[in-house]
């Protein structure tokens, strides 16, 4: 058991700090650890590229270090991981890449902290999208399961859905602890009055007061199809949604904010509807507290997800939610903002919706900021949650 007066210390292990929801929320907890001098975290980024939060995280402290992972880079991976481990004389690991944690631990082993994490945060659609690739991608991940088992202390997932979808189950016999650890946030940043943000948000795109303004935030999917098997957001169907509610309602506007391969694509179709100056795809916005604010309803069709903080968040900001029941029932906070339609509903149903959902009664911002707060999705229960594990230590499950 790690001395509860000293700071801990912990590498954490993504593929690079961008804006994902893993990302976002080690961010936060950076700041909190800064603030308080709770501990100290580094991380290693496993794509060997730079991201949207490199430079906060040095300024708070973090060391930051490229180190790419993939067939071509075992050996140079291999050779640095267990020379920043050891050099760093961490209290815990915690890698957030699935089953490819297994293989991390392997290169590692002899040299891994007394705490190991595995943390699932991704769709189970991306990991059976791989297994019918190829025989090689399947034997990756099944292999990458056993290491997990082997060699981590314990197993976190966004849900308790997500957890069960990649074969992780509480048993009776000896095993890695499993438990749920959601993302968590400053409540504080989404929860403010919304008058201001709404005005400056509808003058920057041109829109008249009585715009009902439709957010859409994620990752822009691959495929213009609304029942591809890679398709993780549903970006198009969406965007489908809101057309088709446009048509029911000339005020209806929407906001699509985030990247991805079809963004080009998708304009292209816009542009093809006439519909430029109603339906906008502004690329990353690092406003999205404030687009929240401003907005009528968050639209949320995903298909899958680990959890789906940006539904969590939207609830945070008294922002009406209309997801797909393929979203875990864990991200309910505030029932009252919240509907789900399922992803087979047709599009007139899922446009009805919306347009119910943009004049839904809301709760006051202090119901809202109360549920948040008692929740685990606040920074503060999450960061406790968190440092319970860094400091507990695993002595029948000493490291290989």
């Amino acid at each position: 058991m790690l001395d509860q007066n000293r700071p801990v210390r912990v590498l954490q292990v993504v593929s690079s700090l961008g804006m994902g929801g893993a990302e976002t929320w080690l961010m936060e907890l950076l700041r909190l650890w800064a603030k308080d001098r709770i501990g100290e975290m580094d991380f290693l980024l496993t794509s060997g590229e730079r991201g949207i939060f490199d430079d906060e995280a040095a300024a708070l402290g973090a060391r930051l270090h490229y180190l790419r992972y993939g067939r071509m880079h075992l050996n140079s991976f291999r050779r640095n991981y267990r020379r920043i481990i050891r050099r760093g004389r961490y209290d815990a690991i915690h890698d957030h890449s699935d089953y490819a944690s297994g293989w991390h631990f392997l290169m590692g082993s002899g040299a891994l902290p007394p705490v190991r994490v595995t943390h699932v945060h991704n769709p189970w659609l991306h990991i059976q999208a791989n297994y019918a690739v190829t025989p090689s991608r399947r034997f990756l991940a099944t292999a990458g399961k056993t290491l997990v088992h082997l060699y981590a202390t314990h197993v976190c997932g966004t849900s308790a859905e997500i957890l069960a979808k990649y074969g992780f189950q509480p048993s009776g016999r000896w095993a890695p602890q499993i438990k749920v650890v959601h993302c968590g946030f400053d409540v504080n940043r989404f929860n403010a009055r919304r008058e201001l943000d709404r005005a400056r948000i509808l003058q920057e795109f041109g829109w008249p007061p009585q715009t009902k303004l439709v957010l859409f935030a994620g990752r822009l999917d691959r495929a213009l199809e609304f029942a591809h098997p890679q398709n993780h957001k549903n970006s198009w169907l969406a965007l489908n949604i809101v057309r088709v509610a446009l048509e029911k309602d000339p005020l209806v506007r929407l906001i699509m904010a985030g990247s991805g391969a079809s963004r080009e694509a998708l304009q292209e179709r816009i542009r093809s509807w006439n519909l430029a100056d109603k339906l906008l795809l502004p690329g990353i916005r690092e406003d999205i507290p404030t687009l929240m604010r401003a907005g009528d309803t968050l639209l949320f069709p995903s298909a899958q997800e680990g959890l789906g903080m940006v539904a969590v968040e939207a609830q945070a900001a008294g922002l009406p939610v209309l997801a797909s029941t393929a979203v875990p029932q864990e991200a309910v906070v505030v029932p009252e903002l919240y509907q789900a339609l399922p992803l087979e509903a047709p599009l007139d149903h899922w446009a009805e919706a919306l347009l119910a959902a943009t004049i839904r009664a809301r709760p006051d911002l202090a119901t809202c900021r109360a549920a948040l707060e008692a929740s685990d999705f606040s920074i503060a229960n999450s960061a406790r949650r968190l440092e319970a594990i860094y400091r507990s230590g695993h002595d029948s499950h000493a490291d290989r």
